[in-house]
């Protein structure tokens, strides 16, 4: 037990050590830095702040419009000649001024563009309402009157989701969903193949396969580099929380994230569901495959090219997916969602347009998990055979003598 952790964390340790696994975790993270670094210098060199000044000689009207629109409102600038100058130097959009005269609310704004229409609304309510009380207190109503003048029509409202924006979460979850589990792949066959393929025909192998048996070192192999998936994906999931924490208290990204924040939301719950689960398994299928491709390479120069089998199979099954993205009532689509190299594709689609029911997805995860254990234990039991082959003969002789290969 202890030799099949000694070599799991030293294959674990080397990966995540190398410039590759490193530029592939922050990626993302940096190009998102990038974005919104891009976005926030933008917006300090160029065009004028958003907020915008009020000024009245009468503090509880500035007060009152300025505590319930705290986001737009400078609150430091209480005076013409300030607005004036802040105007002039690109760090204020304009300013309000507000009085009280002959008993009426009036309200203008000089700027250097116009309100914008969800802010002119806010202005024009306010207005409405503080002329509304004076109103009120000139008529030196009775407090009968008073309540029958405040008394609230009732409105209901029964929400149906439209099926455009269903259609479109559907849409951008299945997108997410195929190009995460397309990427992850395609990386790590890569990797596996090669981090096998590296050490075909050393002397190194004839050694190890002396202290310890084939499956052993291979499953050894496979579980470091499934700790190095793990560990980027933890990273993705923390990571990913913390983006979207800090865009919602941005201002750049918090108008947008308040604006479309039910369609986000459904979007996260169908990639952070039993999908992740499938992008898990599926990854492990395709690795322990690329194990086994990388051990038929002839030599370890052609490391390289052990991947390309995986890679070709997994490209055909990405794909595939295109067509019947609309068309899930496909009989291939139901077949397809329970093979395994294919079902972490077709099951996660079918998930997201709730067309499979929970025992459709037990089966299918049941029929994945069997497969990764008996190819595992097949693959591990000729491993030996084709690791130890140091001629360079075609690539179905060295298939025919490894699978042939039993000890």
């Amino acid at each position: 037990m202890n030799k099949l952790w000694i070599v799991t964390f030293e294959t674990f340790l080397r990966q995540i050590k190398s410039w590759g696994f490193v530029m592939l975790v922050i990626g993302p993270f940096l190009m998102f830095g990038i974005t919104v670094g891009a976005g926030y210098l933008g917006g300090k060199s160029g065009g004028t702040s958003d907020e915008i000044a009020v000024i009245s000689q009468q503090s509880q009207l500035r007060d009152g419009f300025a505590k319930a629109n705290k986001d737009v409102v400078m609150n430091n600038v209480t005076d013409k000649k300030t607005a004036t100058k802040k105007m002039d130097a690109n760090k204020l959009a304009g300013y309000l001024v507000l009085k009280i005269d002959n008993n009426r609310v009036t309200g203008q704004y000089f700027g250097t563009k116009s309100l914008s229409s969800n802010l002119k609304v806010k202005v024009n309510s306010y207005l409405n309402q503080i002329q509304q009380q004076l109103n009120l207190t000139n008529a030196q109503l009775s407090k009968q009157q008073l309540q029958s003048l405040q008394q609230k029509s009732q409105l209901k409202e029964t929400i149906q989701e439209k099926a455009g924006t269903n259609n479109l979460v559907k849409t951008i979850s299945y997108w997410i969903t195929v190009m995460m589990v397309y990427i992850i792949l395609i990386t790590y066959t890569t990797i596996t193949a090669q981090e096998i393929a590296s050490e075909k025909g050393t002397k190194i192998m004839e050694i190890i396969f002396s202290s310890t048996t084939a499956i052993k070192y291979f499953l050894e192999k496979i579980f470091g580099i499934l700790l190095v998936i793990l560990t980027q994906i933890l990273i993705y999931l923390v990571g990913g929380w913390g983006i979207y924490i800090f865009a919602q208290n941005s201002s750049l990204t918090k108008g947008f994230l308040k604006q479309y924040n039910a369609l986000i939301t459904s979007v996260l719950h169908n990639i952070l569901s039993i999908n992740l689960l499938y992008l898990l398994l599926g990854v492990v299928i395709y690795t322990v495959l690329a194990a086994f491709s990388g051990a038929l390479v002839a030599k370890a120069e052609d490391a390289s090219k052990a991947a390309q089998p995986v890679i070709m199979l997994n490209l055909l099954a990405f794909f595939i997916t295109f067509p019947f993205q609309n068309n899930l009532d496909s009989i291939i689509v139901k077949i397809l969602s329970y093979v395994p190299f294919f079902s972490s594709y077709f099951m996660p689609m079918r998930i997201i347009n709730n067309d499979a029911s929970g025992m459709e997805i037990i089966l299918s995860l049941l029929v994945l998990i069997v497969s990764i254990i008996l190819l595992s234990m097949y693959i591990g039991k000729i491993y030996q055979g084709l690791m130890l082959q140091t001629d360079d003969s075609s690539f179905w002789k060295r298939f025919k003598r490894g699978i042939s290969y039993n000890k």
